[in-house]
């Protein structure tokens, strides 16, 4: 499937529902256009039908003549067999149709998703892009679907009307000024359908996004008791929802009701003038055949219509909601046009100019603070991870916001306490760009005997989020993932905080080795990790106001020993 060319969501193909929708099939035209021709034809054919049934009463039975009986028999077999196939190729196409433009939305989702990077999760729910992953690339792929259809549907319209007009002007005007009028009476449902609609889309993604958080905490959930609260929660949002459902079935319900019933009180009509004319002599037994067939067919092309309309509405509702979520910019964004300054050499300083930290080449420096949000906040600066586009964070003296920013997520990478798993084979999940040293990276993270424990090794799949997993086994495979990635410049926020002691120890002696001439910042107040590294900077009040070895910043610093060891200052004076 050729991909669609993800143009900048403030152009004008994005901008209205309408001209998202038409920038879309535009995108598909060919399948369309072919199955639009073939459902000309599969809708043509049955037009035609009950004109050729009609002369053949006439000509053929009661004129008594067996060969034209014949001919017109052959013919209506003809046109059958053309419908038939006509049919089978327009609905191959209908379905092509609906899964490109289905898969498409997910591919737009998919690379927006990506371009935002790690701002998705402050900028939309998780529900609302789950719900375009499912209910809303629906209604956009129906909407295409239906198309072909309908445009048989206006052919065919007109072709029988064009007939109608031929064999009585009468019956024909009833027929051309009938169906729009049929057309015309639904539209007041459309507006109230298309706003409770909009309504009901917008709850199903608040709904998704509170299953989403339940099941991402269901073991805390758990821990603490708040199970009930949170099934009550979601009981209240489910109800909320099912009952805009149903004010969305109540006018659907009338929609396809009279979707039935005009057709049907159309069809009494043009039956009766038609028996009329057809009994003062004015049109043969088979024109009224014809008449009758004309009527009954022609609600095919009328609920096709309403059909068409009912599908377009939805389908605006979700083109709404996409490109909404197109709109979005990422928080970083490469400068457009300019000169990009020249990368820094590989092996240079990391410098923080608003905290005063400095960070030298192929060290490892660990982050204290009195508050572990401050240093995690520095932590996510280093990475260029934060909204705010700061120009204080350099490398090498250039600013990291200068740099390109898939330079900066090669050379720069942070892991914070929120970083889960994939699901897959835990091989790939580990090892991200296909030649890292998985080995050598468990036995670091101290994961081993994760691996070990699982039936299959390597090779296990891994669960959702790797929920298989405890919270000190996914925080060392985690560990473990970043190290088979070996960047230039290594940040960790709280790597060991979930594991015991005994563990903390083995991945604080072998980290440093690990990590040997690169850069390795690490957020922790573990005093078996600040004893391994090269030097501790301590933080307080966003600024570090001390550096140096752990054990000489114990003695010289009384804020930096409380903060490490939890131990009341009166306690710890000297006297």
């Amino acid at each position: 499937m050729r991909p669609l060319p993800l143009t900048h969501p403030g152009t004008a193909d994005h901008r209205s529902p309408g001209r998202f929708l038409w920038w879309m099939a535009r995108g598909q035209w060919r399948t369309l256009v072919v199955a639009m021709l073939f459902g000309i034809v599969w809708m043509g054919t049955q037009a035609v039908m009950p004109a050729v049934i009609g002369r053949a009463i006439d000509a053929g039975v009661a004129g008594r003549d067996l060969r034209t009986l014949a001919a017109y028999a052959g013919l209506m077999l003809v046109i059958g067999l053309v419908q038939a196939g006509s049919g089978v190729v327009r609905h191959r196409y209908a379905v092509t149709n609906w899964l490109t433009a289905a898969y498409r939305t997910v591919q737009l989702v998919g690379r927006q998703t990506t371009r935002l990077g790690g701002s998705l999760p402050r900028q939309t729910s998780t529900g609302e892009v789950a719900a375009m992953g499912t209910s809303d690339l629906e209604h956009l792929g129906h909407v295409m679907d239906v198309l072909a259809r309908f445009a048989g549907a206006i052919v065919s319209f007109v072709l029988v009307a064009v007939i109608l007009l031929q064999t009585s002007v009468t019956l024909g005007l009833v027929v051309l000024v009938g169906v729009p009028l049929l057309v015309l009476l639904v539209g007041p449902l459309l507006s109230p359908l298309q706003r409770r609609s909009g309504a009901q889309r917008e709850l199903m993604g608040s709904l998704s996004n509170t299953a989403s958080d339940i099941v991402a905490g269901l073991r805390v959930l758990r821990g603490v008791g708040g199970e009930r609260v949170f099934a009550d929660r979601y009981a209240r949002e489910s109800q909320r929802t099912r009952r805009a459902g149903v004010e969305v079935a109540r006018l659907q319900s009338v929609l396809d009701a009279l979707q039935v019933f005009l057709p049907g009180v159309f069809v009494v009509v043009v039956v009766w003038l038609g028996a009329r004319y057809a009994v003062a002599g004015e049109i043969s037994a088979g024109e009224l055949v014809a008449f009758y067939g004309y009527a009954t067919f022609l609600m095919i092309p009328l609920r096709t219509a309403t059909e068409f309309v009912n599908r377009l509405i939805r389908a605006r509702v979700s083109a709404q909601r996409v490109i909404t979520f197109l709109a979005l910019e990422p928080e970083h964004v490469d400068a457009a046009g300019g000169a990009t300054p020249e990368a820094p050499p590989v092996g240079s300083d990391l410098v923080d100019a608003r905290s005063g930290l400095q960070v030298r080449a192929g060290t490892m420096l660990a982050l204290v603070g009195e508050r572990p949000d401050e240093t995690a906040a520095l932590a996510e600066r280093l990475g260029l991870t934060t909204p705010a586009r700061d120009a204080a964070v350099t490398l090498g003296g250039v600013p990291l916001v200068a740099l390109p920013l898939a330079e900066v997520r090669r050379r720069v990478v942070v892991s914070d306490t929120g970083s889960a798993l994939f699901s897959g084979r835990l091989r790939d999940v580990l090892d991200v760009t296909g030649h890292g040293d998985v080995e050598a990276a468990l036995t670091t993270a101290s994961a081993q005997d994760v691996v070990e424990a699982l039936p299959e090794g390597l090779d296990t799949v891994v669960t959702e989020r790797g929920r298989s997993f405890s919270g000190g086994q996914r925080q060392r495979l985690v560990l473990a993932r970043v190290l088979a990635l070996d960047p230039e410049v290594l940040v960790l926020v709280e790597p060991t905080s979930a594991v015991d002691a005994h563990t903390e120890a083995a991945v604080a002696a072998r980290l440093r080795d690990h990590r040997r001439g690169r850069t390795t910042v690490v957020t922790t107040s573990s005093p078996l990790l600040l004893d391994a590294v090269d030097e501790v900077a301590y933080v307080r009040g966003g600024r570090v106001v001390a550096s140096g070895r752990h054990r000489d910043l114990l003695a010289s610093v009384p804020d930096y020993r409380l903060t490490v060891t939890r131990e009341d200052l009166e306690e710890v004076a000297p006297r």
